[in-house]
């Protein structure tokens, strides 16, 4: 009786270990195909490889389910660290929201009063914002928009190396240049607009200037028409009456607010975005925009824009990041319609 007793011990042992394995590699392979069915190619491939591993791998059963459990851990861990990064944005700085934005301008349109500062009074390069100046410019000199210009040589890059769509050779209309100069912030459709005024570059530069001046933006200075230059500067405070000055163009209005276009260019057919995307954004009513960047201006975005029930101009320029522009303006909103940031807008 005992060695029987010991002879079914052992048969029960047995039948238990051959269990065991089978259902590892079940647990493996229902993990493996969730993995797998969002996972590129090249881990696919990698995946499939592993399937055809040796299933005795699988009597490492508890090692493999304590790196599942350290992995569960490290996902968990890491769920939280980005909630914890997407929830910083919303700590307020003395009231006042956090901005990435090395200087920042919000003021009431129609008041004129300043709502939020951050080094306004800095002198900064402006990158492609000196577009609205451009197309001011443009608009006031009364030129035809029909009429038919060129891209050349001329008006190619070669300080930057900053690409473009429009080869050499392109003809468009000054109001196509017009809009893909706002819009999309094509460099080479900005300076063929300057190109073309009467007098030439040297006399559209000088006509930026005046008009700077006539403005009041004291701080302000265009070397050409792009924005690529490093020369041409400004301050928050002065785009924001840039800003105002703009946004009672009509064109300005509508072209600088599309979120995209097809063009025409005779031998071609392009699609063309706005290059803010908070312009297709349901949640904003944007009535002018216009982003730039170089290296030495950092990501700058100016707009005219409705918050909390009232008309302002927000001024975003140095910001590091792609994307800080647009999380910063989106703090400012959000700041505004907040009851506190409301009583502190009206003075109250």
């Amino acid at each position: 009786m005992k060695k029987l007793a010991i002879t079914l011990l052992i048969s029960a042992l047995t039948t238990l270990g051959s269990v065991t394995p089978v259902v590892a590699a079940e647990k493996k392979t229902t993990g493996k195909t969730t993995v797998v069915a969002g996972s590129s190619k090249k881990v696919l491939a990698q995946k499939a490889g592993t399937r055809n591993k040796p299933v005795a791998r699988s009597s490492k059963k508890k090692p493999l389910q304590a790196g599942a459990t350290a992995r569960k851990g490290r996902v968990a861990r890491k769920s939280a660290s980005v909630r914890k990064v997407a929830a910083l944005p919303e700590e307020w700085e003395g009231g006042n929201p956090a901005l990435g934005s090395a200087s920042v301008l919000v003021m009431d349109q129609h008041s004129g009063v300043p709502l939020l500062e951050k080094n306004a009074q800095v002198v900064v390069p402006i990158a492609s914002i000196s577009k609205l100046m451009t197309a001011m410019v443009v608009l006031d000199a009364g030129l035809n928009l029909n009429e038919v210009i060129n891209i050349s040589d001329e008006d190619v890059d070669y300080l930057k190396g900053t690409r473009s769509r429009l080869k050499v050779g392109s003809a468009m209309t000054r109001d196509t240049a017009l809009l893909l100069a706002l819009m999309s912030s094509e460099n080479r459709a900005a300076n063929a607009l300057g190109r073309h005024y009467p007098g030439g570059l040297p006399a559209f530069v000088a006509a930026m200037n005046r008009k700077a001046s006539a403005l009041g933006m004291s701080h302000t200075r265009f070397e050409e028409p792009t924005g690529l230059s490093v020369n041409n500067v400004s301050t928050a405070r002065d785009l924001a009456r840039m800003v105002v000055a703009a946004h009672q163009y009509p064109k300005i209005r509508e072209y600088s607010t599309m979120a995209g276009a097809r063009v025409d260019l005779g031998h071609r057919i392009l699609d063309f975005n706005n290059t803010n995307v908070l312009v297709k954004n349901p949640g904003w009513q944007i009535g002018l925009s216009k982003t730039g960047y170089i290296s030495e201006a950092g990501r700058c975005l100016v707009m005219q824009t409705w918050v909390a029930d009232k008309p302002v101009v927000m001024v975003l320029l140095d910001s590091d990041g792609k994307m800080t522009r647009v999380g910063d303006a989106t703090r400012i909103k959000r700041w505004m319609e907040s009851a506190d940031g409301g009583r502190r807008n009206t003075g109250a």
